[in-house]
């Protein structure tokens, strides 16, 4: 009997290691976990070993399958050599993350830089609040997150640091908003600022609460919103003030409030999904520093 390994499910094997399990593996390839499955098991079949075993609740490579991924990822690199030599190699994908204000200032020129940085890439964009990228980096659906925040993973970068500034309303005259919002001597007798915020977890949210704080202005949280969209049509409603990142640009019907204390930059961090790999992520994070100028 001829036994054939295929291109196919080797590729799926490989995925299995690098993206740390069968579920993020079949994202990461757009297939099924249940046709991952399938192709470990042919794989399984043709060599007559055990490749995967239980553990726990996941699962780990045998001796065999450890052998089998060494050979597996020598296979394909001279497969897709093959192909590129024929020019039949479909471009591969690069799906980069961002949150709305990272996108808002960073995504026009870092499309041009990255075109230069990969050209052999196509590269797609997802705008998304942090916790929703972080949940697409862990199951393969993102291969590049840019985070507000430093970087809080062995693999992630520190790329850069974006200024943020605060805004209120605009009145019908067009001067600075509702008298709850403005800072006097008087603030802690006329009770807390209100602020209008990203839902919780938020970078921005705890920078805000922590600025007043440290000032010695009481603030609590009048409004929540789950988008950038939502933050500033409260804000531009009079329901309270916002610390965002907006370097040069004027929001319409707001204005800057240069009367609260102002807050320090905010970092931003590139941080990739697992197995990634590493001239990949240092290509985009120095593309990246060259649009902050960030070191």
């Amino acid at each position: 009997m001829t036994r054939d390994l295929g291109i196919g499910p080797l590729r799926s094997f490989v995925a299995v290691a690098d993206c740390g399990g069968f579920q993020r593996a079949a994202t990461a390839l757009h297939l099924t976990q249940g046709a991952v499955s399938q192709h470990v098991r042919r794989l399984e079949s043709a060599l007559g070993r055990a490749l995967v075993e239980r553990d726990g609740r996941g699962s780990r490579f045998t001796v065999d399958g450890e052998t089998l991924l060494i050979q597996a990822r020598r296979i394909l690199a001279a497969h897709d050599e093959t192909l590129r030599a024929f020019a039949v190699e479909a471009a591969p994908r690069l799906v980069i993350g961002s949150t709305e204000h990272a996108a808002a200032q960073l995504l026009p020129g870092l499309s041009a830089a990255l075109a230069g940085t990969f050209p052999a890439h196509q590269v797609k964009f997802r705008i998304d609040r942090g916790q929703q990228l972080r949940a697409g980096l862990a199951d393969g659906r993102i291969d590049l997150a840019l985070l507000l925040g430093p970087a809080d993973d062995p693999d992630a970068q520190t790329v850069g640091e974006l200024p943020l500034t605060w805004y209120s309303a605009l009145t019908s005259a067009g001067s600075a908003g509702a008298p709850s919002t403005s800072v006097s001597a008087g603030r802690r007798a006329a009770g807390p600022i209100t602020l209008v915020a990203f839902d919780a977890p938020c970078a921005l949210r705890t920078r805000a609460l922590e600025t007043l704080a440290e000032s010695g202005l009481p603030a609590e949280v009048g409004c929540e919103a789950a988008n950038l969209a939502g933050v500033q049509a409260a804000v531009r409603a009079g329901l309270g003030v916002a610390l965002m990142a907006t370097p040069g640009q004027q929001i319409e019907g707001l204005t800057v409030r240069d009367d609260l204390p102002p807050a320090a930059p905010i970092a931003l961090s590139v941080r990739p999904r697992r197995g990634l790999p590493a001239t990949v992520v240092d290509g985009a994070a120095r593309a990246l520093r060259g649009l902050t100028g960030g070191r």
